[in-house]
């Protein structure tokens, strides 16, 4: 399943305006989230951004310091379109698995479950490999039954618990209370530190 989900067909999928998971714009639990961020200078990564609407909250908010990573070549153009003067460098067409460097902070919006299941532990291991000491994962986990359809592949507080825990201390974990109306209970608010 993993060679499927490709480069090609995520491109495909922009392409054929087949992006179910793009509302938009920034969801308000993210929003609400970023308003409380102080330092502006912090190092920030938003892995499998697609569109990357979050991107622009974190410019309209001052924060220069930011990294957006993409499989695909359409969404990143689309982000330059909007943001012509965001600086090229920070806009990576790559493999997350293929990512370097350190982040202060790193935004998860419907990137893990996009990834194939199996590709879970990996996940895990290249965010804590991402982080800096004092870093923070944050961001959106769906809470709907996992399924060999997707993606979306859905996922359970039980599941996070058991697959994060081990390299990252768990700060929140819980239903987001500010969901956009599509998505009401059924996505997980969380701030991971690691270990």
């Amino acid at each position: 399943m993993k060679n499927r989900l490709n480069k090609d067909y995520w491109e495909n999928r922009y392409q054929t305006k087949e992006t179910g998971w793009d509302v938009g714009t920034i969801t308000t639990p993210l929003k609400d989230y970023i308003d409380q961020i102080e330092d502006k200078n912090i190092r920030i990564l938003i892995p499998g951004a697609g569109n990357g609407y979050e991107l622009d909250y974190f410019v309209s908010k001052g924060f220069r310091n930011v990294f957006v990573a993409d499989f695909a070549a359409s969404p990143l153009k689309n982000i330059k379109n909007r943001i012509p003067d965001f600086p090229e460098a920070q806009l990576i067409q790559s493999d997350f698995f293929e990512l370097e460097g350190k982040f202060d902070l790193i935004l998860e919006q419907t990137f893990f479950c996009a990834l194939s299941p199996e590709l879970r532990k990996n996940y895990v291991s290249k965010m804590h490999s991402l982080l800096s000491d004092k870093g923070k994962l944050f961001g959106l986990l769906f809470d709907f039954p996992l399924t060999e359809e997707g993606p979306p592949f859905g996922g359970s507080k039980e599941e996070y618990l058991s697959l994060f825990s081990e390299t990252f201390h768990i700060k929140t974990l819980e239903t987001a209370h500010n969901s956009i109306q599509p998505r009401k209970a059924r996505e997980l608010f969380f701030i991971f530190l690691p270990k």
